[in-house]
């Protein structure tokens, strides 16, 4: 591959002509002390209410740093969001619309009228929504408030990944070969791709967090790949412009974060290693990198500085780059966020500074008040993002109603960011990010440990989340060494999980544990465990979970000391009983303990940072249900919207071919048929929203002519 401009200050000479342009006095690598000296803080007086225009973990995290610092925080919500934590934690909240996103968080009249009802002087606009919108920067400027982050200016060119390349390529800074033209229609977007080469990849030029990205490996996929981006960039970022770059496989995703005052001073606070992905978004993040040399990490640190100069940066912002596994000491620009990125608590973790206090006091005016050299990595920290989706099924989005939360108890080298609590509704109107565990310790091995450890504790009921997936990426060995790519989380997504015999027994038990009486009782037949002259009876119940076919449990006795068979095997002696809230279960002498939660005729059972949804089926539907695997039906597998419709009532089709697009938590997902044969039922119209598990279209198999 061929850099289009060489590494910053690749040679140790004299600089390139783009970077002396960018700063009379460049600052230097990230573990050298700065020539530029950062200024003594002046004493401008911080706001004394900041609107927090964002939701969930993200506004719960700026509320702690906002209480923390004595000012008052206001937030707004939509209706879908007025139970929620940030709601109950602020000291003022204002409902500003309707649950999608469109007619509330993301409607700026809305969250300036409240700003203006409530006094506040500064908004925060988290991570998301309105935060890269320089349109919405300016609106706050025309109201009379600051808004916390960068100027609008560096937010219109960074958010243009075409003009954003060609900034920094003049700056010096190294990029990925690709189209650089804004107006490229299909069919120049077509030829870049045929000039650089399969495969390639289609990128939004506006917004970021891997919204619209399509790896395309062929010529004939490109036109749909093209299609499909559009329509989802459009929707995400009201912008269908496209960009294709050459597709670098096998790579590392590393990012810088830098912190800049508004007198041109500006440090980088070292990187963060992001390359365990999928979608292009990031699921477990670490600072530092665990391969990076000095020399690398110095000239990409100056890289990142020299970005934020060449724009003009304020506050804290993220400089990604790309990085050839093969090959670490090389990387090319990818992009810059301009905003507080989702896993910036492991660089807080790591140098000890709170980023969001730090973009207030910057918004207020003040200094820097350390240079680079006062900068110290202080041992390794890992974040892990609790996503509300199902990896065995390609990481699809869930919903549903939080039954029950357990966190790990945050303390020494342990942080929870959450906005979790129960009652909360997961729809599919926002994005999945349900919470952030992230561990901290002297050294790569111990923070493994302890994140590990972390979320084997966590229980989140009610909703499918990622948590068992993210425990066993942890011990995967390329991540347990630090080999790592984007491309590793791919190639270990699990099949659907075992369904274990002690879970199985746990629901039986459970039901018989339900069965037990209160108070004092005489009458042996108001007695559980099937009470008759002679032997007990047999209790049985028929367990089904997700996606496995049902199971007969059968249980004996009482509670206290029963015997349970599952799917026909041995019998085991067993006991269970309600501990703190937890279901303790004894089998064959070894206890177990599973946080438990219901709803209606399902089951959810966690334990190990596993968790299992499971229904009680009596024998007949049972039965049916088996049956009805085998049909036609086409369900959505998640809650959305139906954004497109390939088929009509009639149309025949064969087996694998597209039939619905649904759109949920700002992604589309591609229904497709499972026989081949004819549409007898289409029941998806463009524009419907569909519950989870609802039959979208049905297709009878052909049938043979007579």
């Amino acid at each position: 591959m061929e850099m289009m401009a060489q590494p910053c200050g690749d040679d140790g000479s004299a600089r390139q002509a783009g970077l002396t342009q960018a700063s009379e006095v460049m600052a230097q690598p990230c573990e050298q002390a700065s020539e530029v000296m950062a200024q003594p803080c002046e004493q401008a007086s911080l706001f004394h209410t900041v609107l927090v225009a964002n939701r969930g973990e993200i506004a719960v995290r700026v509320i702690r740093t906002l209480r923390a610092l004595g000012i008052r925080s206001v937030v707004v919500y939509s209706d879908a969001d007025a139970g929620a934590r940030p709601v109950r934690e602020a000291d003022v909240a204002v409902r500003i619309g309707p649950a999608p996103a469109a007619l509330s968080y993301l409607c700026a009249d809305a969250v300036l009228g409240a700003a203006a009802r409530t006094g506040a002087q500064a908004v925060h606009p988290g991570y998301g929504f309105l935060s890269e919108n320089p349109a919405f920067a300016r609106a706050c400027a025309g109201a009379g408030l600051v808004f916390i982050g960068p100027p609008p200016e560096a937010i219109e060119l960074m958010g243009d990944k075409i003009r954003a390349k060609a900034t920094v390529a003049a700056a010096g800074v190294p990029v990925v070969p690709g189209s650089g033209n804004g107006g490229d229609d299909d069919a120049a977007l077509a030829a870049a791709a045929s000039r650089i080469g399969y495969p390639v990849l289609l990128k939004p030029s506006a917004g970021g967090g891997g919204k619209g990205m399509r790896v395309v490996q062929r010529p004939q996929d490109l036109p749909e790949a093209i299609a499909a981006a559009r329509r989802e960039a459009d929707s995400a970022f009201g912008d269908a412009t496209l960009l294709v770059e050459e597709l670098i496989a096998s790579s590392r995703h590393i990012e810088v974060q830098v912190l800049a005052d508004g007198c041109g001073n500006v440090v980088c606070l070292g990187e963060r290693e992001c390359s365990l992905q999928r979608r292009h978004q990031k699921i477990i993040e670490e600072a530092p990198c665990p391969v990076l040399d000095a020399a690398t990490r110095g000239r990409m640190g100056e890289c990142a500085i020299a970005v934020a100069k060449a724009v003009g940066y304020t506050g804290a912002g993220t400089v990604e780059f790309l990085v050839p596994a093969a090959m670490p000491d090389r990387f090319f620009f990818l992009e810059m966020n301009t905003r507080l990125q989702v896993e910036h608590p492991v660089t807080e973790l790591v140098t000890g500074l709170d980023l969001v206090e730090w973009q207030l006091r910057v918004a207020a005016g003040q200094r820097l008040d350390f240079m680079q050299d006062d900068i110290r990595v202080d041992g390794h920290a890992i974040e892990a993002r609790i996503y509300a989706e199902d990896p065995a099924a390609g990481f699809l989005p869930t919903g549903g109603q939080i039954l029950l939360v357990r966190e790990p108890p945050a303390g020494p080298g342990l942080r929870v960011d959450s906005g979790l609590q129960v009652g909360e509704q997961v729809g599919s109107h926002y994005d999945p990010l349900l919470a952030k565990v992230i561990a901290h310790g002297p050294d790569r091995s111990t923070a493994l440990r302890r994140l590990d450890a972390a979320l084997a504790v966590s229980s989140i009921l009610g909703v499918g989340t990622n948590v068992s997936f993210l425990r066993a990426l942890l011990a995967d060995p390329g991540v347990q060494s630090g080999t790592l790519d984007t491309g590793l989380v791919e190639r270990v997504i699990p099949a659907p999980a075992e369904l274990p015999d002690d879970i199985l027994a746990a629901v039986g038990l459970r039901a018989l544990l339900a069965l037990e009486p209160t108070g004092s009782v005489v009458d042996p037949f108001a007695l559980p465990g099937g009470w008759r002259i002679g032997e007990p009876a047999w209790t049985r119940w028929q367990v089904q979970a997700s996606g496995h076919e049902p199971v007969e449990v059968r249980t004996r006795g009482r509670a206290a000391a029963a015997g349970v068979v599952v799917d026909g095997g041995a019998v085991v002696r067993a006991s269970a009983c309600w501990e703190g809230g937890d279901l303790a279960v004894t089998l064959d002498g070894i206890t177990r303990r599973y946080t438990c939660a219901t709803e209606a005729a399902v089951v959810w059972l966690g334990r190990d940072g596993h968790s299992w949804e499971l229904r009680e089926q009596p024998p007949l539907s049972a039965a049916q249900l088996t049956e009805s695997t085998a049909d036609g039906a086409v369900r959505a597998p998640m809650p959305g919207t139906v954004t497109v419709v390939d088929v009509v009532e009639g149309q025949q089709v064969s087996a694998g071919a597209r039939l619905v697009v649904l759109e949920a938590m700002k992604m589309e997902h591609a229904l497709t048929a499972p026989i081949e044969g004819v549409v007898s039922q289409l029941s998806a119209r463009t524009g419907d929203t569909v519950a989870r598990d609802a039959v979208v279209v049905v297709v009878d198999p052909l049938r043979s002519p007579a």
